[in-house]
C-alpha cells in the first residue's frame, strides 16, 4: 500500500493514544482514498440506506388519517423521500399511528407493532394519539399510544396538517442517521 512502517510508528508515539490513532487511521484513509477505494463505516452506510427507504405501516384509526393520506398525494409525496406504505406488519419497519387509540383496539394495535421486524419505528400523529386528544377523561380511550408501544416522533395538531407529517418524518430520519448503530 505504501505506507511506511517506521515512520507511523514514529507519529505513533509522539502522540497521545487517541490522537495517533486517529492520525494513522486518516493517513491510511487518505491513501486509499487516493488510489480510487472507497471506505465507510458499516453502520453508518445502512442507516443512511434505512433513512431513505423507510416502509410505513399505516395505522389510521380516526380523522388524522385523512391528513396521513393527504401527505402522499401529489402535492407532498412522501414517495420522494422513499417512505412507500406497505399493507403488511412484515414488511414495514414504521408504525403511524393516525387516530383515537381505543381500549378494544390497543391489543390488536400491539400485536401489529409485535409482528413488525427490528428495527421499528412508531410515529404517533395527532393529539388523539399523542395523548388522548378530547376523550382523555374517557373510558374507553387509552390516554396516548406510548402507554401501548414505544413512541419515536410525536406529531403534534387536531389533526395535523400534512407538512407536519412531512416534517415528522424526516425527524425520524435525522434520529434514525443520529443512531449510528446497527442495532436498536
Amino acid at each position: 500500500m505504501g505506507v511506511e512502517t517506521p515512520q507511523l510508528a514514529e507519529t505513533a508515539s509522539a502522540l497521545p493514544p487517541g490522537t495517533a490513532q486517529d492520525e494513522i487511521l486518516r493517513r491510511v484513509t487518505g491513501e486509499l482514498t487516493d488510489q480510487g477505494f472507497v471506505i465507510a463505516n458499516l453502520d453508518k452506510l445502512v442507516n443512511w440506506a434505512r433513512t431513505g427507504s423507510l416502509w410505513p405501516m399505516t395505522f389510521g384509526l380516526a380523522c388524522c388519517a385523512v391528513e396521513m393520506i393527504h401527505a402522499y398525494m401529489p402535492r407532498y409525496d412522501l414517495d420522494r423521500f422513499g417512505v412507500v406504505p406497505r399493507p403488511s406488519p412484515r414488511q414495514s419497519d414504521v408504525l403511524i399511528v393516525a387516530g383515537t387509540l381505543t381500549n378494544k383496539m390497543a391489543p390488536a394495535f400491539r400485536k401489529v407493532y409485535d409482528q413488525m421486524a427490528e428495527p421499528r419505528y412508531v410515529i404517533s400523529m395527532g393529539s388523539c394519539a399523542n395523548g388522548g386528544g378530547y376523550y382523555h377523561y374517557s373510558y374507553s380511550v387509552v390516554r396516548g399510544c406510548d402507554r401501548v408501544v414505544p413512541v419515536d416522533v410525536y406529531v403534534p395538531g387536531c389533526p395535523p396538517t400534512a407538512e407536519a407529517l412531512v416534517y415528522g418524518i424526516m425527524q425520524l430520519q435525522k434520529k434514525i442517521h443520529r443512531t449510528g448503530t446497527l442495532w436498536r
